[in-house]
Parts: C-alpha cells; sequence; structure tokens
C-alpha cells in the first residue's frame, strides 16, 4: 500500500497521472502543464511503449495459447502492421518469412529462461514459477530498453521464487535498465544499483544499496528494515 506498483503502473502508462513528468530516453510521455498532465499524441506514446515491457505480478499469460504463441503474439502483430503499411520487418516482405524468424527468436528467449522444452505447453500446464519465466521471456522477445517488474515472486512459494530471481540475476549483466518492484530485500541489495523505499506514497529514501539497506537514515526505512534478521 506504499505506491509501488501505482507508480510502476504510471510509468508504464497503465494508469493516468494528475500531475508530474514522464520521459522516456529523452521523449516526453507527459508533462504538468497548468496544473495537470497532459500526455504526448497516440502517436508518440505508441513509439515510446516500444522502449519498455512490463512484467505482471500474476503472469498474465493467454491461456488459450501456447508457450510460444504467448511469446510471438504482439511481434507478430507488429510485423503484419509494418508489412501491410508497405514495410520490411526483420528484414522480410512476408509474414511467413518474418513468423519463422520471430519464432526463432522466441525459442532462444526460452531457451535462455530454462523452458526450451515446454514451448508447445499451455500455461495451466507449468508451474507458477514456470508461467513467470514465460512472462519474463513475452516481455523480452520486443528487445525493450527497459524491464518493469512488478513484484515478479509475490505469487510464488519460496522454491519457485528462487528461480525466477536467479532469471533475473542473468537478466543483469545485458545491456538494459530494470525497474523492480520488490520485497525480497536481499535480492534487491545484491542486484540493485539504485534502490528506492517507498512508505505512504512518496519516495522516502534513496540511495545505493548500502545507503539504503545497510545504513538507512529515515526512521521509517529503519523501521521496516528492523522487520528483517540482519537486514536480511
Amino acid at each position: 500500500g506504499s505506491g509501488k506498483s501505482t507508480i510502476l503502473r504510471c510509468l508504464t502508462m497503465l494508469e493516468q497521472m494528475d500531475d508530474g513528468e514522464l520521459s522516456y530516453l529523452g521523449e516526453y510521455a507527459a508533462k504538468s502543464e497548468n496544473g495537470r498532465c497532459v500526455y504526448a499524441s497516440k502517436e508518440k506514446l505508441k513509439q515510446i511503449h516500444h522502449y519498455f515491457g512490463l512484467v505482471f505480478q500474476n503472469f498474465n499469460l493467454f491461456p488459450q495459447y501456447t508457450v510460444l504463441k504467448n511469446i510471438t503474439l504482439a511481434e507478430e502483430l507488429l510485423g503484419k502492421e509494418d508489412l501491410k503499411a508497405g514495410k520490411e520487418y526483420l528484414g522480410c516482405r512476408n509474414m511467413h518469412a518474418a513468423r519463422e524468424m520471430i519464432a526463432e527468436k522466441a525459442r532462444a528467449l526460452l531457451k535462455n529462461v530454462g523452458l526450451a522444452e515446454k514451448e508447445s505447453s499451455y500455461p495451466c500446464e507449468l508451474s507458477g514459477g514456470q508461467q513467470q519465466r514465460v512472462a519474463i521471456a513475452r516481455a523480452l522477445a520486443l528487445s525493450p530498453d527497459i524491464l518493469c517488474f512488478d513484484e515478479p515472486t509475490s505469487a510464488l512459494d519460496p522454491e519457485l521464487t528462487g528461480e525466477v530471481l536467479k532469471v533475473i540475476r542473468e537478466l543483469k549483466t545485458s545491456d538494459r535498465t530494470m525497474i523492480i518492484v520488490t520485497h525480497e530485500i536481499s535480492f534487491a541489495r545484491d542486484v540493485a544499483d539504485t534502490v528506492m523505499f517507498m512508505s505512504d506514497g512518496v519516495i522516502e529514501e534513496m540511495g545505493t544499496p548500502s545507503e539504503v539497506i545497510e545504513n538507512p537514515k529515515s526512521e521509517r526505512t529503519k523501521t521496516f528494515l528492523s522487520r528483517f534478521s540482519g537486514n536480511d
């Protein structure tokens, strides 16, 4: 209830802001004008949407599609749109060739998250941890510059949490920004470059993991972290 998911939903434009500014890679998505928040044009927002991917708490996979189709669906729709407009997609001039390249990329992503053998499975046949890893692969399919996670382990038991956090750790090595809403304090301490602690809808404290988690200045942050033995 501190506002973590709300701020992430504002960043990914699932919620409309009342005030403030939002920009991605120097391009504004929203800014304050005369006391209210004005968003960019639909065309500009569509372009900005390509900058980020979002992994939800509860996976949000399409139950009627296979694992592979869940990952390829969004890119296939983009490919059809470009080809219909007379453009090439992935260097292809027809959807059949483009679809093969999209599927090849999706299979590589599944291999990266340890699910190469599950491409023909349906979400109901997977564990929660496996579904979340498919959701991560789906978010990566459009090669976003910024990857957002909204409490990616909150719906998982401890054993499955570990396998998802392992995948996220491995993504840290890639040239990509990640924004992660999490209660996993030790994970945040080990992985994050910058930590923001939120309370009652505001950013209470922000800094490096050492500053915020190991040596907090805010009394609210200290009280929260005191619930964890050894800040763990």
